[in-house]
């Protein structure tokens, strides 16, 4: 009789229109068979990573995977109220106002760190940048209202425009993930030896050094804006914590999912569409606690290129359908996160919804988001 545990089936959370790659479905299978694995979840805006999928959430028992975190340990989203009016807004003159905001920033890293209860780290030059990728920074404007009252709560004037940041630890969480790598390769820890207690706590730091990365963005859109900010909620994505998941002790890894067990949660689109506040259902224990953290990407960063570079320009694609202004001018990384190359938001809201994971609070609209500016200016 063959004793080998069976690795569990994954879930997925997806309606049959929902566009899921078939090699992200089987890297959610492939993780689900890793060492300790209990459950694996995939949302509906899982696609494939380079080994792991993105988009979907694991509980192992007593067993930590740092390559399920990745390398953007702590990444998130942050939103801000301003004092900006929303009648007033030109998304235009608003994105002329944005420069210098990719350099170092000129304070002073260590005190800012230390406010937070950190120590310095060999990363801190990047302390208030946003970086490449999917990362950006969004002014938005509350197109729709759907519970008043949690709105009122959190602080959110449907009057004032709103700053969404996505950022998060920069290269230390890089530098966490390569000297794992450099020790154990693809190895998990064991959560309860010194090594397992030492990637906790480097672990830790990042998330929180993340936290501290997206508030200064957020400080530093203020100042080139004249107006002031204040953090209505921040939601990490990438990360590993404590959990109970049937009853028994286990390390939850959420790579590219947001909680549901932590109050509102934007969900954003590509740029060129709308994002969802979203209210989750809390007690989701079936889907890990975990929901959608964005639209998910439709296509691979190449692909995109070679799809889109024929049919659009680089001025075509810095202003969107719906009359937002795109900064970002690295000619690659405008066609590489181009609105095309990501999933349907409606349809993945209305997944999340449809299963009862979440409802929607407010739908928000882009005005100008920001990724990268070639030439920094003082």
């Amino acid at each position: 009789m063959d004793d080998t545990p069976q690795a569990p089936a994954p879930t997925l959370v997806a309606s049959a229109g929902q566009w899921i790659e078939g090699a992200a479905v089987q890297q959610l299978a492939a993780v689900a068979a890793w060492p300790g694995m209990r459950r694996a979840v995939g949302l509906p805006d899982l696609h494939p990573g380079k080994v792991t999928p993105i988009g979907a959430a694991f509980a192992s028992d007593g067993l930590l995977h740092p390559a399920l975190v990745g390398n953007d340990i702590g990444c998130g989203m942050s939103l801000w109220s301003t004092t900006l009016k929303r009648a007033k807004a030109k998304p235009v003159a608003l994105a002329a106002r944005l420069h210098g905001l990719d350099g170092p920033w000129d304070g002073d890293t260590s005190a800012r760190l230390a406010a937070a209860g950190l120590e310095p780290t060999p990363c801190d030059a990047a302390l208030g940048t946003i970086g490449g990728g999917n990362h950006f920074a969004e002014l938005q404007a509350i197109e729709q209202v759907c519970d008043a009252a949690v709105l009122t709560a959190l602080g959110l004037d449907a009057e004032r425009l709103l700053l969404l940041v996505h950022s998060g630890s920069r290269g230390l969480g890089e530098r966490i993930l390569r000297d794992h790598v450099e020790r154990h390769g693809a190895a998990p820890l064991a959560a309860d030896s010194d090594d397992g207690r030492a990637y906790l706590a480097r672990h830790e730091l990042a998330r929180r050094w993340a936290v501290v990365n997206r508030a200064l963005i957020a400080e530093r859109f203020a100042a080139s804006l004249h107006t002031e900010v204040s953090c209505r909620l921040d939601i990490c994505h990438n990360s590993v914590s404590a959990a109970l998941v049937d009853g028994c002790p286990c390390w939850l890894h959420r790579k590219g999912a947001a909680p549901a067990d932590a109050g509102p949660v934007v969900v954003p689109g590509s740029r060129g569409s709308f994002s969802y506040l979203l209210q989750p259902t809390p007690d989701s224990e079936a889907t890990l606690y975990s929901i959608a953290h964005g639209a998910g990407r439709k296509w691979k960063r190449s692909d995109s290129r070679a799809r889109l570079q024929r049919r659009f320009t680089p001025q075509s694609l810095s202003r969107t359908a719906l009359g937002s202004e795109v900064i970002c001018e690295d000619r690659e990384l405008l066609f590489e996160e181009a609105p095309q190359a990501y999933k349907d938001i409606e349809r993945v809201i209305a997944d999340l919804v449809d299963a009862g994971l979440a409802r929607v609070l407010a739908v928000l609209r882009p005005l100008v988001s920001y990724k990268l500016r070639a030439r920094v200016r003082a």
